[in-house]
């Protein structure tokens, strides 16, 4: 088999719509945040509780991101996905994170960031710095 433009096309079509609409929605988070002054660091962190989207360097803060993409609003926004159990396993992942690092003394934050799509193209993208606070170590 060639490995060429015609696998890539049927890789493409094989992949989930729900995975599609995922990618699309960080590639755009990650240029808006990009666009609104903050460094990029990392995407798609992973660990056994967890994944987090994208990782930026706000000033001095560390600014761990939620992408939440969603075609429609019918029912509720999307940052509503990002419920308690949620945002237990993103702190969990992003305190893992923060262990590579050595644990350093660093403020960090957690945003979401709403992207609202349009016949598959970008609409909308709305980002809530702070969105949810860790609690206590």
């Amino acid at each position: 088999m060639v490995w060429g433009d015609g696998f890539i096309d049927w890789f493409r079509r094989a992949e989930p719509e729900h995975l599609r609409r995922g990618r699309l929605g960080e590639r755009a988070a990650k240029r808006h945040l990009k666009k609104a002054g903050l460094k990029f660091l990392y995407a798609n962190y992973r660990t056994t509780k967890g994944e987090i989207d994208l990782i930026f360097r706000d000033g001095e803060a560390l600014v761990f991101v939620e992408v939440k993409t969603r075609s429609s609003e019918t029912w509720t926004r999307p940052a509503a996905a990002v419920n308690a159990d949620k945002q237990r396993k993103l702190i969990s992942t992003a305190r893992n994170y923060l262990r590579l690092l050595h644990n350093p003394e660093i403020a960090y934050r957690f945003d979401i960031v709403e992207v609202l799509l349009n016949h598959g193209a970008v609409n909308e993208i709305r980002h809530q710095p702070n969105a949810f606070a860790p609690g206590r170590r």
